[in-house]
């Protein structure tokens, strides 16, 4: 027996199971167990709902990409039941995403709610029919989910916040104020964010600094210490992980024109099949007894290395991936030295940059590294995977490696990987949908 609420008392109960951000789905007939549940014709919706490694599948007629869900369903009981078969499909071809496999291995899963309108019983085509989809998203990315039948209480709250016209949509998905306290909706978010770096700003030449494992600050003398030294005043630990770092938001402390969107590693190709010390070997050039492999490398132009990227199976023109088994490739003499495979750059891109903020800061030399963060803060909302291949093929975003082998004949040899795609500041704002600049200092 399905579940009868008001959406004040579904915003309870997502409150008090720990959601932080809520999403509802108006639903026509064409959403159901059979044909799926479209979610929009972009892939900017993968920057609202929190997926698992993305997949390729070239086993259908239509090639997909496959992200896993950790998908739950709420029960009569007030308790959420996991559907293990949820997953989001990608076609790239279009493009557009879509809701699968929601109902699979789920007992608790509003089956009855989900069949198939016979097709002389359809009304209008993509009209909403009263069902609503509900997400609630968690800190720990768990998406739960309930849903709505037509006439019911929390439908019926619904199409009044949708009459209002207030309701930011992404895709077909539109946002609700989240449970919980007040100051969590996404514009108190980037307020927040904001308030903290004008603070950081306002403390003016500061000690380059890292944060331990135990969150306490220490002096660190690299020369990599801006980005760390931010991070550490936000709070941030350093990690390696594929999540925002602050509120959110994904920070980077920039103090040129120039600035690092990603650093993935190859997955295939020479390089992802032997590793970095090996292309090193076979590729770098030595200066003295260390190995570098350097040079600003650009889709459809050779570069100093002798090597040319390309991107594999992605039609520019389209700006839609035609191979989901292609990839960004760096080539030589018709070998493919080093790939990044669509689906785990999709995967990075669409965890990571949602919303990202760069901040500029300038060094000052002395005894210890200072560095002053004086903005201004360069905000980006929202982005699409195809937004960053079209900048990479028009030249843009470019591949500036800059792995090295030390000591590459001695006796203790260290190798150090770093595979940067990189743009001018100049060119951000094309990677988002919206773009501000923003002062942090009078």
């Amino acid at each position: 027996m399905a579940l009868e609420l008001p959406l004040a008392g579904l915003m309870k109960i997502f409150g008090e199971a720990g959601v932080v951000r809520v999403l509802a789905k108006p639903l026509a007939q064409n959403d159901n167990s059979k044909q799926q549940i479209y979610l929009g014709g972009s892939f900017d919706v993968l920057n609202e709902l929190p997926f698992g490694e993305v997949s390729a599948d070239d086993s259908v007629k239509e090639p997909t990409f496959k992200a896993a869900l950790d998908f739950y369903w709420l029960t009569s009981s007030g308790l959420f039941q996991q559907a293990p078969g949820a997953q989001l499909i990608l076609y790239p071809r279009y493009p557009e995403v879509r809701l699968s496999g929601f109902l699979k291995g789920c007992p608790a899963a509003p089956s009855e709610h989900m069949k198939p309108v016979p097709r002389e019983l359809r009304g209008e085509k993509n009209a909403w029919d009263g069902r609503v989809l509900f997400f609630g998203i968690t800190q720990d990315d768990r998406v739960l989910a309930f849903l709505s039948p037509p006439d019911s209480a929390a439908s019926k709250d619904f199409g009044q916040l949708r009459a209002g016209g207030a309701l930011k949509t992404v895709g077909r998905l539109y946002t609700l104020p989240p449970p919980g306290p007040v100051g969590q909706t996404p514009q108190d978010l980037q307020a927040a964010l904001l308030a903290a770096l004008v603070d950081i700003a306002r403390l003016g030449p500061t000690p380059s600094i890292r944060l331990g494992r135990d969150g306490k600050p220490r002096p660190y003398a690299a020369t990599n210490g801006g980005g760390y030294t931010l991070e550490a005043l936000l709070g941030i630990l350093p990690n390696g992980r594929s999540e925002p770092d602050y509120l959110g938001w994904e920070i980077k402390a920039i103090s040129s024109d120039r600035v690092t969107l990603m650093t993935p590693e190859p997955n295939g190709g020479f390089y992802g099949e032997k590793g970095v010390q090996a292309f090193l070997r076979k590729y770098g050039r030595a200066r003295g007894d260390d190995i570098y492999f350097t040079g600003t490398h650009r889709v459809g132009v050779a570069s100093t290395s002798g090597h040319t990227l390309q991107l594999a199976g992605f039609d520019a023109k389209k700006q839609t991936i035609e191979d989901v088994n292609g990839g960004i490739q760096l080539m030589l003499d018709g070998d493919v030295t080093a790939s990044w495979s669509y689906a785990a750059l999709l995967e990075h891109w669409g965890r990571k940059h949602a919303q990202a903020a760069y901040v500029k800061y300038e060094k000052q030399a002395g005894s210890e590294p200072l560095y002053r963060f004086t903005g201004p803060a360069m905000l980006g909302i929202g982005t699409d995977f195809g937004m960053f291949l079209s900048a990479l093929a028009s030249g843009l975003v470019v591949y500036d490696p800059a792995p090295k082998i030390k000591d590459a004949h001695g006796p203790r040899p260290t190798t150090k990987a770093r595979s940067q795609f990189r743009i001018r500041t100049g060119s951000l704002s094309g990677l988002y949908h919206a773009f501000e600049t923003v002062n942090l200092l009078p």
